[in-house]
């Protein structure tokens, strides 16, 4: 289990005998400017200079740093050189959400600092980190409780040196979250031995009290259930030193690893309470007795005594396992050589636990040696010519005071090659998405709720009796669900009315009746789509507009059923914001599940949750691959909105006109356009940007960047804006007309247009996902509460498609209505064209009926 803190030496100067006391229950967290490092047996580095040089991070990691904690900037540079397993991330707690999917899967957890311990704020984030090792760093001072809080939902908390023996003591950090099932109150104890391999040496009973001593005196003290504390050797020699004291999953069992000296553990005399040793430790033990007490003329003195014997027999041994071939004779040789080996090793003082800590250092390493064989041990015609390549340096490191700015390329001076690089989206690929989520839906389609259920415990860490909530959603009749932020309340009802207005206004109440031709009469009308499934992405985010934006035309189109699916929070519930949209748009059930999961239970249904038939809704990479899988397959028989890639905003720009009475309220203002520009940037590292400069002065390109830049840092997704502003572009256009012509080449998902007489160019305007007009027109009106709706085509599909609307929940049918007379003059001309495409049967249909009219 993950360890309940862990200790900053938040000093340079660190004593080594409180260092040692640390080091037997917590992994210390240092800095490159400690002291002292060579004591610490697992060492976590902390390094939050983005100057840092990697080459020498990694030369840390290879002399045997068990972790390294960096910042974003810095893990980006590094994930391609340093395993996961070596990896954590520093980050803001402001600043969670700014970390790509790429980097979560490539470290192996997150260091948080914040200002105080909010658990739940936690409990929350770390849902977006699932899987990964999550460590607080609060400026609150510790306290046995905060352990334990954090603890209960799986993170850890990071305690300065300074605090300790100040705020709280090592014993009482350590034991926090330890608790009993004993009437005694006492800890069942295993203790084992650090010198073979962790080998079970016996169970004893622990207390507070005589845990407390051991950390501090590094002797083995425990609590006798019958006589009180006793310090193991102290009248029988047999003394012990602790290396280390850990706690068991459960939080109510202890492991001591001990160096035992003396006669054994056991009062038997015996090394163990459970008997004697054996393997490479019996080995150990009966070689080490024999360095001192074999006879001489032994074969074992003559080994001790004779090193060119004992070298030649070594060479003999690993000559002869290298020639065996059946299992049996592998390991009878290896055996043999593991004999002369560690002989080898105990005449040199040499112990087991030597060449086990060797081999850690060399597993931990992160360089790695080519591998190949000295010449004079291979033979001639097997010799390797291949001289591997010395590994890259990672490319330079960001620098985070660097101004944060678009790239910028003039239209008029760029060739076609050029301008088409422009229009490119980032490559989805979708097939290798595809592969990895099938065996995840495959599985739900199989098992259904079993299925769900154990993929909602794996991804989202909580285990739900059930999957799938009923309404009542409001008011909340579950106490865990904190009630609704009046506020909140009030804007989500302005929303709602807002797009309930819009979207009931696209609602095709009449029949199209079209009379072709004297007798036929052709319609069409609309009925609404049964069964829908409702995507809301969940984790760290609270997404009401999401649900409200696909609840209210679903609602408004007469949809007979809505299913409604998020991912749970880490206590299981669903976020009181979305349970009162669900409420509002008369939603039939939730699916506490998010990802590939969630999508396969929508499509084919489960035992609890409905199966639907058209799924709509924005997600991950997980989520729109899944979608794109069942849309594919005829079991499902079920449709998608559309294909969703990240976010993104154009905005359209005219030059600034001299100020006047009817124009100063049109013109283009910098800080709007860089606000706007933002708002977009700041939805994740992949979003892009696009300021499209009609005619703009070179000034007032300067003062856009200038405000971009102050805006961005001021945001505390800062991170994710430097890394979406940096991929985005400032493309320079002489007019208007060229630059709504690139964007239309362009499609974006949002459109902004901070035009002289903007509402005049909405006209031009061929393809993109929504427009917003003028100066007073944010996007973000558009993603909350104008009315209109924000689950828009991205990654260039407004070409194709268009934005989720009322239309999106119904299915139009056509119908004809033929009288005889009609078919009189209709039919001949459907039998000729059948009669051309060999039908006979679709001929016959229209004759027999014309010889009976």
């Amino acid at each position: 289990m993950s360890p309940s803190f862990l200790v900053l030496a938040d000093t340079d100067d660190v004593q080594q005998d409180r260092l040692l006391v640390v080091c037997r229950v917590a992994s210390v967290i240092s800095r490159p400017t400690t002291h002292n490092l060579s004591l610490l047996s697992a060492c976590h580095l902390l390094i939050d200079d983005v100057s840092a040089d990697a080459d020498q991070i990694i030369a840390n990691l290879d002399s045997g740093t068990e972790k390294v904690i960096v910042p974003l900037s810095l893990a980006k540079k590094l994930v391609s050189a340093v395993p996961a397993t070596r990896l954590i991330l520093l980050l803001d707690v402001a600043n969670a959400s700014a970390v790509p999917d790429s980097l979560r899967n490539a470290i192996s957890g997150v260091l948080l600092k914040t200002i105080s311990t909010d658990v739940e704020l936690i409990r929350s984030i770390s849902t977006f980190f699932s899987g990964l090792a999550i460590h607080v760093l609060s400026e609150d001072k510790p306290t046995p409780s905060t352990i334990r809080k954090l603890t209960s939902i799986g993170a850890s908390l990071v305690i300065p040196f300074s605090e300790l023996e100040t705020s709280i003591t090592i014993a009482d950090a350590f034991l926090a979250p330890v608790t009993s099932d004993r009437s005694d109150g006492l800890f069942p104890t295993i203790v084992s031995s650090y010198t073979q391999g962790g080998r079970s040496l016996g169970l004893v009973y622990s207390s507070r009290e005589s845990v407390a001593q051991s950390i501090l005196t590094g002797k083995g003290v425990y609590q006798s259930r019958k006589h009180g504390l006793w310090e193991k050797g102290k009248t029988s020699k047999a003394t012990q030193e602790v290396v280390r004291i850990r706690i068991d999953c459960d939080s109510d069992a202890l492991e001591f690893s001990v160096i035992q000296h003396g006669s054994g553990f056991c009062h038997l005399s015996q090394p163990s309470c459970f008997g004697s040793i054996d393997g490479l430790a019996a080995l150990e033990s009966t070689l080490t007795t024999r360095l001192t007490s074999a006879p001489e003329g032994s074969y074992t003195r003559r080994l001790f005594n004779d090193q060119e014997l004992l070298r030649a027999k070594i060479k003999e041994e690993a000559d002869e396992l290298c020639r065996a071939e059946t299992k049996q004779e592998i390991a009878f040789e290896a055996a043999d050589l593991f004999y002369f080996a560690l002989t080898r090793c105990v005449a040199a003082g040499v112990t087991l636990r030597d060449i086990e800590e060797v081999l850690n250092k060399k597993a931990a390493k992160v360089t790695r040696r080519p591998g190949n064989a000295k010449p004079q041990f291979m033979s001639n015609d097997k010799k390797s010519r291949d001289v591997p390549k010395k590994p890259s340096k990672p490319e330079t490191i960001v620098d985070l005071n660097a101004p944060i700015a678009m790239r910028i390329v003039d239209l008029s001076s760029s060739d076609p090659g050029e301008r088409a690089q422009l229009l490119k989206r980032p490559v989805l690929r979708s097939d290798e998405m595809i592969a990895k989520v099938k065996p995840i839906v495959d599985d739900v389609r199989k098992r259904g709720d079993t299925a769900l259920l154990e993929l909602t415990a794996k991804f989202d860490k909580i285990q739900l009796e059930t999957p799938i909530l009923l309404p009542p959603f409001y008011p909340f009749a579950s106490t865990t669900v904190k009630e609704l932020d009046p506020a909140v309340k009030d804007a989500i009802d302005v929303a709602y009315a807002n797009v309930r207005k819009f979207h009931a206004a696209q609602v095709q109440d009449s029949q199209l009746v079209v009379e072709t031709m004297p007798g036929v009469t052709c319609s069409r009308f609309a009925r609404p789509i049964a069964r829908v499934g409702l995507y809301v992405p969940g984790g760290t985010a609270i997404l009401p507009s999401t649900a409200l934006m696909l609840g209210v035309p679903a609602q408004v189109a007469g949809c007979e059923q809505i299913v409604l699916a998020t991912p749970p929070r880490a206590d299981g519930s669903v976020s009181p914001e979305v349970l009162y949209v669900a409420h509002l748009v008369g939603a039939h059930a939730i699916l506490r599940a998010g990802g590939a999961q969630a999508v396969a239970a929508l499509a084919y249904g489960t035992e609890t949750c409905p199966k639907v038939d058209k799924i709509f809704g924005p997600g991950n990479q997980w989520v729109t691959a899944a979608k794109m899988f069942v849309q594919n397959d005829t079991e499902a028989l079920v449709s998608i909105d559309m294909p969703a890639g990240p976010s993104e905003v154009l905005v359209s720009t005219l030059r600034l006109c001299l100020p006047s009475a009817v124009i100063a309220d049109e013109s283009c203002t910098p800080a709007f356009v860089a606000a706007d520009l933002l708002s977009q940037a700041e939805h994740g590292v992949d979003s892009q940007v696009v300021l499209v400069s009609s005619s703009l002065s070179d000034d007032t390109l300067k003062e856009v960047e200038k405000e971009v830049d102050k805006q961005a840092h001021a945001l505390p997704r800062v991170d994710i804006v430097r890394e979406s502003v940096s991929r985005s572009l400032i493309v320079k256009t002489p007019g208007p007309e060229e630059a709504l012509q690139f964007s239309n080449e362009y499609a974006p998902e949002h459109l902004i247009l901070h035009l002289r007489d903007a509402s005049t160019w909405v006209e031009h305007v061929k393809n993109a996902g929504s427009v917003f007009v003028g100066p007073y027109s944010p996007e973000s009106c558009g993603d909350y509460a104008s009315g209109t709706n924000h689950t828009l085509p991205t990654n260039g599909y407004a070409r194709q498609f268009s934005g989720v609307n009322t239309m999106s929940f119904q299915k139009h049918i056509t119908s004809q209505e033929i009288t005889a007379e009609g078919l009189q003059k209709l039919g001949p001309v459907v039998a000729t064209l059948a009669d051309c495409e060999g039908l006979q049967a679709h001929a016959n249909a229209v004759r027999i009926r014309l010889g009976k009219s």
